[in-house]
């Protein structure tokens, strides 16, 4: 891990909500804005940024932690910004503040953590708790 990391470091990253943004299930479309699950994945990105300066090539980011207050809508074509803001840095562990906005309104609020990990480990914990019979 090379750790240049302080708390306050920002990282911003963009996205124009499309149709795969939509909350879609099995019964169909319930809403043409983009859905919470779809933030989560850019949320999630958003964080991964740091992870992705940090990391060497024998290590990997896990998520931890992801919580949101999805508080608007963002609807077809709107451009929303996704601010990842360093909370917490505790050895292996990244704790981000997440702030999505559309124009000059809020759309969430959010917080991740992430552990970064020796990949050799992330593989035994996943071989450790994987269904022997598959």
């Amino acid at each position: 891990m090379n750790n240049r990391l302080i708390i306050g470091d920002k990282r911003i990253f963009k996205h124009i909500v499309c149709n795969d943004d939509f909350a879609k299930f099995n019964a169909g479309t319930v809403h043409k804005v983009c859905s919470t699950f779809a933030l989560a994945k850019y949320i999630e990105w958003s964080s991964r940024l740091f992870i992705l300066e940090i990391k060497n090539d024998e290590e990997e980011g896990i998520g931890t932690m992801l919580h949101i207050d999805h508080k608007s809508p963002a609807f077809i074509n709107e451009e929303l910004l996704f601010e990842a803001t360093v909370k917490s840095i505790d050895g292996n562990k990244l704790i981000c503040d997440v702030l999505v906005s559309c124009k000059n309104r809020v759309v969430a609020k959010a917080q991740t953590g992430q552990k970064l990990l020796k990949k050799d480990r992330i593989k035994e914990i996943f071989s450790s708790l994987a269904d022997p019979k598959k």
